[in-house]
């Protein structure tokens, strides 16, 4: 149950007071250009000295701030195993030979079905939507011309495949605090998003499909030297897969998200030694810092592909977690979030209201702020107790906030993920908004299902769902 707020204020002051923090950070970080970890802290100033003001004292408010954080521990400790499995995946081999066997995938005249697909394949691999589309999009743009593509659609197609893969890899921090904020497996979570998820992306296949034979055959040697450039790297073998069916053997399984992990991590390590021998000291840099290709090989843009992973990759991440749900644990405490929602709880009677609101807070928040890490952790964290109270089961909630956040931030041109991808592919949100088919699929999908109850999970009487 969440923590009971320490002092009772109106809605309509709960709601200035939210309005005084949105705008903190929307012109901190859009404005401003900050990273987000310094307006969450100015915006926590600020909810202190309201506090303060409100004669609460100091050790209150901070235990509400760690109650709050308590909340997501789960994504705080898997982060460091994650970054632990990339760098092992990445050393071992597992992730370029995905890669390689992905780019046998790039076909002239379904130029664009090949590039979504192609960016999902390799999103799931890296779980990062950013390195995707830095990486690989960068080189499906280029290739368009090639083709004679349309850049908007090719840049439409890399953004729904890149972000597929971030919303559905275990390896995705998005994913991984998705289904902490709300208490729940990871794979739990996972299984549950692909009742949105796969209509979704069968569905943007076909209307990608529907845009075939626009393009020319033309010859694919960039395609070629991405595929040398993995070869090059000694990382190819055909056992290196090994650790991705540890990886799914034991979630199909229902293994628990660590021990999976670990596991996974364990068999790559042995992959790793089989067709190289890295010191224990590399093994420990490599580890804690990310996998590096050896200065010697010149791999070109398969190098920033492969340099990946690592506990220190885990910390910007970390930083915002705690830092966010500090944040809530504040609103919580000052009867912010209580008061936003009592507001409306009167009608939030069924699961399609409430799954409606959910949506409804994930995408605003996406807007005004341009975070999405913000709009998952606080969406999660305000109606966590709105789906308990209708005994909702808490997956639905995680998909939800998935389905509204996650995917909507690279759709928003002041965006963290939309600035980023725009500079990257140099083509503006505007131009490949319409056809990130993807992305605004997930949305529709899951406010249909809300609405019509289908796919919908109640918490069996006398049960309650596991935690990580």
């Amino acid at each position: 149950m969440p923590p009971k707020p320490l002092t009772l204020i109106s809605a309509k002051l709960a709601f200035i007071i939210s309005a005084i923090v949105i705008g903190i950070m929307g012109i901190t970080m859009i404005g401003f250009g900050w990273v987000p970890h310094l307006s969450l802290i100015l915006a926590i100033c600020v909810l202190l000295a309201i506090g303060m003001y409100k004669g609460l004292s100091f050790d209150d408010m901070q235990a509400q701030m760690a109650s709050g954080v308590m909340r997501g521990i789960g994504a705080i400790y898997l982060f460091f195993f994650i970054g632990l499995m990339v760098a092992a995946l990445m050393m071992s081999g597992a992730i370029p030979t995905l890669m390689y066997v992905g780019f046998q995938l790039i076909s002239p005249e379904y130029y664009y079905i090949s590039a979504f697909i192609l960016t999902s394949i390799i999103g799931i691999a890296l779980g990062s939507s950013l390195t995707t589309a830095a990486t690989l999009g960068v080189a499906f743009i280029g290739m368009s011309n090639a083709f004679d593509a349309n850049v908007a659609i090719a840049a439409g197609a890399v953004v729904s495949g890149a972000f597929f893969g971030d919303k559905m890899s275990p390896l995705s921090d998005t994913c991984t605090i998705a289904s902490s904020v709300v208490g729940i497996d990871l794979f739990e979570h996972i299984r549950n998003m692909m009742y949105t998820t796969v209509p979704a992306w069968i569905l943007t296949v076909i209307l990608f499909w529907m845009f075939s034979g626009q393009t020319t055959s033309a010859d694919l040697s960039q395609v070629t030297m991405l595929q040398g450039q993995l070869i090059d790297s000694g990382l190819v073998h055909g056992y290196s897969v090994l650790p991705f069916v540890v990886l799914v053997g034991l979630a199909l399984f229902r293994v628990n998200a660590i021990y999976t992990i670990i596991c996974t991590i364990a068999a790559a390590l042995i992959i790793t030694y089989v067709h190289s021998s890295p010191s224990f000291g590399q093994l420990g840099g490599y580890l804690f810092a990310g996998y590096a290709p050896a200065e010697s090989l010149e791999l070109g843009e398969v190098g920033g592909m492969l340099s990946r992973g690592g506990v220190q990759s885990m910390f910007f991440t970390q930083a915002i977690v705690i830092l966010a749900l500090s944040l809530g644990g504040l609103l919580t405490a000052l009867g912010i979030l209580p008061a936003l929602l009592s507001g409306i709880k009167d009608t939030l009677t069924t699961s399609g209201r409430a799954i409606f609101a959910a949506a409804m807070s994930a995408l605003s928040i996406n807007v005004l702020i341009g975070e999405q890490y913000l709009s998952i952790l606080l969406s999660g964290t305000a109606f966590r107790s709105t789906f308990e109270r209708l005994n909702l089961h808490p997956k639905n909630l995680s998909r939800t906030i998935e389905d509204a956040g996650t995917v909507i931030n690279p759709l928003v041109p002041w965006s963290v993920c939309g600035v980023f991808i725009s500079q990257a592919l140099g083509v503006p949100v505007l131009e490949y908004l319409p056809y990130a088919f993807f992305c605004y699929l997930s949305l529709l999908l899951t406010l249909l299902f809300g609405f019509t109850g289908l796919t919908i999970s109640k918490v069996k009487e006398g049960t309650a769902p596991q935690n990580q």
